[in-house]
C-alpha cells in the first residue's frame, strides 16, 4: 500500500507521527510525506526514517483565498501524480484542502485527523465568527464521503456533530492524541533545591493561555519571589499570536522568562517541577503527555483535550479557562507543598505508560484504518 501523510509543518509531522510512519514502513508499506518546504533539516530526518518527502505550497496561518486555492490545486496535482492508496491528513488546512483534493483525484481511502479546532472556533469577535462559519462549510465539504475522521477528544466530535459538519453516517474514530514515546521521554528526577519552576510549552498563541500565565506569575511573584515561570516555544505571526512587545514586557516586569524555541524539549522539562498549559482548547496536548511521561505534575485548564489527560488531584490540577487568579491558586499549591510535585508527577508517569504509549496509539490508528500490519 502507498500511503500519504499530509501535514502543515515538517517538524510537527516528524515529531508527532514518527512512530506511526515507522510502523507503516515496518509493515512493508511505501510512505511519503506531503509538506510545505522550508525545513530541510527535518526533511532529512524524515528521509533517514525511510520516508519520501514531497512539497506543496501552503500559507499556514493566512486567510487569503487565492493562496488557499493554490494549495488545493497543488495537492490535487500531487495526488494525481503520486496516486496514493491512502491519505492520512492532519491539522486544519491539510484536512480541508487535502481531503477535497484527494476525493477529486480519486484516492480510495481518505482519513482526516482533527488535532484541534484552532483560531476559527474561538468565535469571540465578529471576524472570528465569520471565519467560523466559513470553516464549518469547508469542513463539511471536506469530510463528506471520506472513510473516517479521527478525533482526539469527544468534545470536538460532539461539536462537529452539533455544527452539522459530520453527516449521520460518518465514521467517527478516536485516538489518544499522537501518543508519547515513553522510552524517549523517560522519567527523570525533579530538580534539586527548594525553588519551584513552572513551564509552559507551546506555540506562542493567545489561545495557549500565555497571557493568563503571565498574569498569574505576577500575582505569585509578590509572595513567592523565588518561584520561576518559563515559556518555551516558537513565535508565531498573524492572527492570535503573542507579539514581541508582550514577550519583552514579560522580561521588564520579571514575570515570565522566555526560553526561545528548542528542537528537543526534554532538557527544559527535566529542569522544571510543574508543566502548565492554560489553553482555551486542545485536541490532546502532546506537551502535557510528554511532561507526564517524564514524571512532571501538570496544571491545565478544564477544557476539551486537557481534561483528557489530567485528572484533578491525581496527576495535576484542573482550573477554569481564562482565569488567572484560579491558575495562580493551583500553582501556589506546589509552592506551599513542594513534595506535591513528586507525588503527582509519579502518577502522571504511570498514566502515560498505561494509556498514552505512542506505539499502542499508532497500532490502534492503523487497525482503525484497516492498514495491513
Amino acid at each position: 500500500m502507498k500511503i500519504c501523510v499530509l501535514g502543515n509543518q515538517a517538524r510537527a509531522v516528524f515529531l508527532f507521527w514518527k512512530v506511526l510512519m515507522r510502523q507503516m514502513l515496518a509493515a512493508g508499506h511505501a510512505v511519503f510525506c506531503l509538506l510545505p518546504d522550508g525545513d530541510p533539516a527535518t526533511e532529512q530526518s524524515l528521509r533517514e526514517l525511510g520516508v519520501r518527502v514531497v512539497n506543496y505550497r501552503l500559507d499556514r496561518k493566512g486567510v487569503n483565498p487565492v493562496r488557499d486555492i493554490a494549495t488545493y490545486f497543488d495537492l490535487e496535482r500531487v495526488f494525481k501524480a503520486e496516486r496514493p492508496d491512502l491519505l492520512f491528513a492532519s491539522t486544519i488546512k491539510p484536512v480541508i484542502y487535502g481531503c477535497m483534493a484527494a476525493k477529486r483525484a480519486g484516492v480510495r481511502h481518505i482519513y482526516a485527523t482533527i488535532t484541534g479546532l484552532g483560531y476559527a472556533f474561538e468565535a469571540d469577535s465578529v471576524f472570528k465568527k465569520c471565519i467560523n462559519r466559513l470553516s464549518i462549510t469547508l469542513y463539511r465539504m471536506a469530510l463528506q464521503h471520506i472513510e473516517g475522521v479521527f478525533f482526539q477528544n469527544r468534545d470536538d466530535a460532539e461539536l462537529f456533530r452539533r455544527s452539522g459538519i459530520l453527516q449521520a453516517g460518518a465514521r467517527v474514530l478516536f485516538a489518544r492524541g499522537t501518543g508519547v514515546d515513553v522510552a524517549r521521554f523517560d522519567q527523570r528526577p525533579l530538580p534539586a533545591g527548594e525553588d519551584v519552576t513552572f513551564l509552559v510549552v507551546g506555540r506562542l498563541l493567545e489561545a495557549k493561555g500565555y497571557r493568563e500565565f503571565a498574569e498569574a506569575a505576577v500575582m505569585l511573584k509578590r509572595q513567592w519571589p523565588c518561584a520561576r515561570f518559563q515559556a518555551l516555544g516558537p513565535r508565531e505571526q498573524g492572527l492570535g499570536s503573542i507579539s514581541g512587545e508582550e514577550i519583552a514586557q514579560w522580561a521588564r516586569d520579571g514575570s515570565v522568562e522566555y526560553l526561545g524555541e528548542a528542537r528537543d524539549v526534554r532538557p527544559y522539562v527535566e529542569a522544571c517541577h510543574v508543566l502548565v498549559l492554560p489553553s482555551w482548547r486542545e485536541g490532546t496536548p502532546t506537551a502535557v503527555m510528554e511532561a507526564m511521561s517524564m514524571g512532571r505534575a501538570a496544571v491545565v485548564t478544564d477544557v476539551p483535550g486537557c481534561r483528557e489527560v489530567v485528572r484533578d488531584g491525581v496527576n495535576g490540577f484542573l482550573v477554569p479557562a481564562k482565569n488567572p487568579p484560579a491558575l495562580a491558586r493551583a500553582m501556589e499549591r506546589f509552592l506551599k507543598d513542594p513534595a506535591l510535585a513528586g507525588a503527582l508527577g509519579a502518577e502522571g508517569r504511570r498514566i502515560a505508560e498505561a494509556e498514552f504509549d505512542a506505539e499502542t496509539v499508532a497500532r490502534n490508528i492503523l487497525k482503525d484504518m484497516h492498514v495491513p500490519a
